[in-house]
């Protein structure tokens, strides 16, 4: 069985983020949030090889109206929660009751030191809630005299902002974040340049070729650790094998349905890891994988 899980609470997003099928309403599959009484049922089947779910998987969590029931039903099962979010949605009472909820970890996405760096990727975005919403969890963690949640700037690295790399790291000391991550980007179409491509390579998935061409940087093994030790589970209760298949392409079962563990054992599921032992380039979701692709600088 799994240890660890990434749960959708909803696909809805406010932005509009160029390479993200749920900022572009891009997805065939529908928009909608996580059920309260179906996440009781996912933790009910999985709470005791499970230690550790990221609630997220596309859309912005907080969009979500009972989100941090979500996070209190799993602390209440002692299991580690983390989240991403744009942080637009966090003043001072959000950003108590998210402390007050058990959450363990806060990824927040910054990509840009200026509105004009920001909102070229974070489009309808605003950089000033960022910001807004960043100073008010540092300051209820004071507040509250609380170690949690663990607070990670995360900046996608592209183009239009790789020149504030360095900056993002004192901003980060400067407020009182825990930890600044640097982040490649996704790219769906790379193999003729993006204008979103990092001109520094280290920042990239991919690498130039004699001919002008890019490739991903990462040789695909036919291997994957993950299809043994995580799932996804969507808002609606659909299992997939990992966070690759956004558009859920590749839907092994439905916990609605049926228990979590005969979905894990089941041929299909088996079929699908015999697929990645036997050919990952054949398999659409893995040909533009970024396991491994983190950049740490």
């Amino acid at each position: 069985m799994p240890f660890s899980l990434s749960i959708e609470p909803t696909t809805a997003c406010n932005l509009g983020c160029p390479e993200c099928p749920s900022g572009l309403k891009q997805f065939t599959r529908p928009t909608g949030r996580l059920d309260l009484t179906l996440h009781e049922k996912m933790i009910a089947q999985l709470k005791r090889p499970v230690f550790y779910i990221n609630y997220y998987f596309q859309g912005e969590p907080f969009l979500h109206p009972n989100f941090l029931e979500l996070i209190k039903e799993a602390k209440r099962n002692k299991i580690y929660t983390s989240t991403s979010t744009n942080a637009h949605f966090i003043n001072e009472k959000m950003a108590g009751d998210i402390i007050e909820s058990g959450l363990d970890r806060l990824i927040i996405s910054i990509d840009g030191l200026t509105q004009e760096t920001y909102e070229n990727y974070r489009i309808h975005g605003k950089l000033d809630k960022v910001i807004a919403g960043t100073k008010e969890m540092v300051q209820a963690k004071l507040r509250l005299n609380s170690s949690t949640p663990h607070l990670i700037f995360q900046f996608l690295a592209v183009k239009p902002n790789e020149h504030e790399i360095p900056q993002v790291f004192e901003l980060g000391k400067e407020m009182g974040i825990d930890e600044v991550r640097i982040k490649s980007a996704q790219l769906y179409e790379f193999e003729n340049g993006n204008p979103l491509m990092p001109e520094n390579e280290k920042y990239s998935r991919y690498r130039k070729q004699a001919d002008g061409t890019y490739k991903m940087k990462y040789k695909l093994g036919n291997h994957c650790w993950r299809m043994w030790s995580s799932s996804v589970l969507t808002w609606d209760g659909k299992v997939v094998p990992c966070c690759f298949d956004k558009d859920a392409k590749h839907v092994l079962g439905t916990v609605a349905d049926n228990d979590f563990k005969t979905i894990w054992h089941h041929p299909q599921y088996n079929a699908f890891r015999n697929a990645v032992l036997g050919g990952r380039n054949d398999i659409e979701i893995c040909k533009n994988c970024s396991e491994g692709s983190k950049v740490w600088v």
